[in-house]
Protein backbone atom coordinates (compact mmCIF):
# COMPACT_ATOMS: atom_id res chain seq x y z
CA UNK A 1 0.00 0.00 0.00
CA UNK A 2 0.83 3.36 -1.03
CA UNK A 3 1.71 5.53 2.20
CA UNK A 4 0.93 9.38 1.21
CA UNK A 5 1.54 12.54 3.02
CA UNK A 6 -1.49 13.10 4.34
CA UNK A 7 -1.53 9.56 6.05
CA UNK A 8 1.94 10.72 7.58
CA UNK A 9 0.42 14.14 8.53
CA UNK A 10 -2.82 12.39 10.41
CA UNK A 11 0.03 9.85 12.33
CA UNK A 12 1.98 12.98 13.15
CA UNK A 13 -1.01 14.52 14.35
CA UNK A 14 -2.19 12.31 16.68
CA UNK A 15 0.71 10.84 17.90
CA UNK A 16 3.29 14.18 17.80
CA UNK A 17 6.01 11.72 16.39
CA UNK A 18 8.62 12.97 13.96
CA UNK A 19 7.78 12.33 10.28
CA UNK A 20 10.18 10.04 9.31
CA UNK A 21 9.26 7.56 12.49
CA UNK A 22 5.42 8.19 11.53
CA UNK A 23 6.40 7.17 8.00
CA UNK A 24 8.68 4.04 8.81
CA UNK A 25 5.40 2.66 11.30
CA UNK A 26 2.70 3.17 8.37
CA UNK A 27 5.45 1.12 6.39
CA UNK A 28 5.49 -1.77 8.70
CA UNK A 29 2.05 -1.22 9.14
CA UNK A 30 0.80 -1.93 5.52
CA UNK A 31 -0.71 1.80 6.13
CA UNK A 32 -3.19 0.61 9.32
CA UNK A 33 -2.98 3.55 11.39
CA UNK A 34 -4.17 1.94 14.56
CA UNK A 35 -1.10 -0.72 14.25
CA UNK A 36 1.40 2.75 13.37
CA UNK A 37 0.18 4.01 16.88
CA UNK A 38 0.73 0.95 18.41
CA UNK A 39 4.37 0.34 16.45
CA UNK A 40 5.46 3.55 17.89
CA UNK A 41 3.76 3.10 21.58
CA UNK A 42 5.89 -0.07 21.62
CA UNK A 43 9.22 1.86 20.57
CA UNK A 44 8.12 4.92 23.35
CA UNK A 45 8.10 7.41 21.03
CA UNK A 46 4.13 7.93 21.30
CA UNK A 47 5.25 8.91 25.27
CA UNK A 48 6.21 12.20 23.86
CA UNK A 49 2.48 13.48 23.22
CA UNK A 50 1.61 12.57 26.96
CA UNK A 51 4.21 14.66 28.61
CA UNK A 52 3.34 17.77 26.32
CA UNK A 53 1.49 19.31 29.36
CA UNK A 54 3.49 18.68 31.95
CA UNK A 55 6.46 21.29 33.90
CA UNK A 56 9.34 21.44 32.54
CA UNK A 57 11.23 23.61 35.15
CA UNK A 58 14.44 22.08 35.82
CA UNK A 59 17.31 22.06 32.68
CA UNK A 60 20.80 23.29 31.33
CA UNK A 61 21.97 26.20 29.78
CA UNK A 62 24.67 25.34 27.63
CA UNK A 63 27.23 27.94 25.65
CA UNK A 64 29.10 26.73 22.75
CA UNK A 65 31.96 28.69 20.93
CA UNK A 66 32.80 26.95 17.28
CA UNK A 67 36.38 26.89 16.46
CA UNK A 68 37.98 30.41 15.48
CA UNK A 69 35.84 31.93 18.44
CA UNK A 70 33.41 33.86 15.74
CA UNK A 71 30.43 31.74 16.20
CA UNK A 72 28.75 31.44 20.03
CA UNK A 73 25.73 30.30 21.07
CA UNK A 74 23.36 30.30 24.13
CA UNK A 75 20.77 27.83 24.91
CA UNK A 76 18.21 27.07 27.14
CA UNK A 77 16.99 23.26 27.08
CA UNK A 78 14.32 22.30 29.90
CA UNK A 79 13.16 19.43 31.26
CA UNK A 80 11.05 17.59 34.64
CA UNK A 81 13.80 17.15 36.89
CA UNK A 82 17.34 17.22 37.91
CA UNK A 83 18.03 13.85 37.26
CA UNK A 84 17.44 14.16 33.80
CA UNK A 85 19.03 17.03 33.50
CA UNK A 86 22.68 15.37 34.71
CA UNK A 87 21.82 12.23 32.59
CA UNK A 88 24.34 12.04 29.83
CA UNK A 89 21.91 11.44 27.40
CA UNK A 90 20.51 15.07 27.93
CA UNK A 91 23.66 16.65 28.03
CA UNK A 92 24.43 15.49 24.79
CA UNK A 93 21.16 16.41 23.23
CA UNK A 94 22.03 20.40 24.32
CA UNK A 95 25.27 20.27 23.52
CA UNK A 96 23.56 18.85 19.90
CA UNK A 97 21.55 21.45 19.93
CA UNK A 98 24.26 24.23 20.11
CA UNK A 99 26.20 22.95 17.66
CA UNK A 100 22.96 22.59 15.44
CA UNK A 101 21.84 26.58 15.93
CA UNK A 102 25.66 27.21 15.33
CA UNK A 103 25.91 25.68 12.03
CA UNK A 104 22.62 26.14 10.26
CA UNK A 105 21.37 29.17 12.03
CA UNK A 106 17.52 28.74 12.66
CA UNK A 107 15.89 32.57 13.20
CA UNK A 108 13.72 30.41 16.13
CA UNK A 109 12.65 27.83 18.16
CA UNK A 110 9.87 26.96 16.37
CA UNK A 111 7.62 28.92 13.75
CA UNK A 112 5.91 30.85 16.09
CA UNK A 113 8.75 32.51 17.65
CA UNK A 114 10.39 33.71 14.15
CA UNK A 115 9.70 37.55 14.05
CA UNK A 116 6.42 38.01 12.57
CA UNK A 117 7.80 41.32 10.21
CA UNK A 118 10.25 38.47 8.85
CA UNK A 119 7.36 36.22 8.25
CA UNK A 120 5.70 38.54 6.62
CA UNK A 121 8.35 40.00 4.18
CA UNK A 122 8.55 36.66 3.35
CA UNK A 123 5.43 35.82 2.22
CA UNK A 124 4.99 39.09 0.46
CA UNK A 125 8.28 37.88 -1.56
CA UNK A 126 6.47 34.41 -2.27
CA UNK A 127 3.15 35.85 -3.71
CA UNK A 128 4.97 38.57 -6.01
CA UNK A 129 6.75 35.58 -7.27
CA UNK A 130 3.50 33.84 -7.89
CA UNK A 131 2.04 36.71 -9.14
CA UNK A 132 4.89 36.89 -12.09
CA UNK A 133 5.20 33.83 -12.74
CA UNK A 134 2.14 33.63 -15.29
CA UNK A 135 0.14 30.73 -13.37
CA UNK A 136 -3.49 30.81 -12.47
CA UNK A 137 -4.32 33.31 -9.63
CA UNK A 138 -6.56 29.95 -8.06
CA UNK A 139 -3.24 28.59 -7.11
CA UNK A 140 -1.39 31.43 -5.48
CA UNK A 141 -2.02 30.52 -2.05
CA UNK A 142 -0.61 26.74 -2.69
CA UNK A 143 2.28 28.21 -4.12
CA UNK A 144 3.03 30.65 -1.08
CA UNK A 145 1.97 27.80 1.23
CA UNK A 146 4.32 25.51 0.08
CA UNK A 147 7.20 27.73 0.23
CA UNK A 148 6.56 29.05 3.35
CA UNK A 149 6.66 24.96 4.45
CA UNK A 150 10.09 25.04 3.15
CA UNK A 151 10.88 28.26 4.56
CA UNK A 152 10.06 27.39 7.92
CA UNK A 153 11.65 23.96 7.59
CA UNK A 154 14.99 26.04 7.28
CA UNK A 155 14.36 28.22 9.56
CA UNK A 156 12.78 27.05 12.60
CA UNK A 157 14.62 24.98 14.94
CA UNK A 158 12.58 22.28 15.52
CA UNK A 159 12.07 21.34 12.04
CA UNK A 160 15.41 21.81 10.15
CA UNK A 161 16.83 18.67 9.61
CA UNK A 162 19.43 17.67 12.00
CA UNK A 163 22.72 18.22 10.95
CA UNK A 164 24.18 14.86 11.88
CA UNK A 165 21.56 12.66 11.01
CA UNK A 166 19.71 14.76 7.47
CA UNK A 167 17.42 12.07 7.90
CA UNK A 168 15.38 13.12 10.86
CA UNK A 169 14.64 16.58 12.28
CA UNK A 170 15.40 18.52 15.42
CA UNK A 171 11.57 17.63 16.34
CA UNK A 172 12.19 13.94 15.62
CA UNK A 173 15.78 14.01 17.90
CA UNK A 174 13.96 15.37 20.68
CA UNK A 175 10.96 13.09 20.70
CA UNK A 176 13.35 10.30 20.97
CA UNK A 177 15.13 11.89 23.89
CA UNK A 178 11.40 12.04 25.50
CA UNK A 179 10.93 8.28 24.85
CA UNK A 180 14.20 7.47 26.22
CA UNK A 181 14.01 9.76 29.11
CA UNK A 182 10.75 9.98 30.15
CA UNK A 183 10.26 13.33 30.91
CA UNK A 184 8.89 16.72 28.70
CA UNK A 185 11.62 18.24 27.64
CA UNK A 186 11.94 21.53 25.72
CA UNK A 187 14.17 23.61 23.54
CA UNK A 188 13.00 27.06 25.31
CA UNK A 189 15.31 29.77 24.06
CA UNK A 190 18.71 30.12 22.51
CA UNK A 191 21.16 33.31 21.02
CA UNK A 192 23.85 33.09 18.44
CA UNK A 193 26.24 35.52 18.03
CA UNK A 194 28.18 36.17 15.00
CA UNK A 195 31.19 37.94 15.38
CA UNK A 196 30.50 41.40 12.74
CA UNK A 197 27.00 41.06 12.97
Amino acid sequence: MEITSGMVKELRERTNVGMMDCKKALQDASGDMEKAIDLLRQKGLARAMKRAGREAADGLIHAYIHSGAKIGVLVEVNCETDFAAKSEDFGEFVRNVALQIAAANPLGVNPEQIPRDIVERERAIYLAQAQESGKPQSIFEKIVDGKMRKFYEENSLMQQKYIRDPDKTIQDYLNELIAKIGEKIEVRRFCRYQLGE
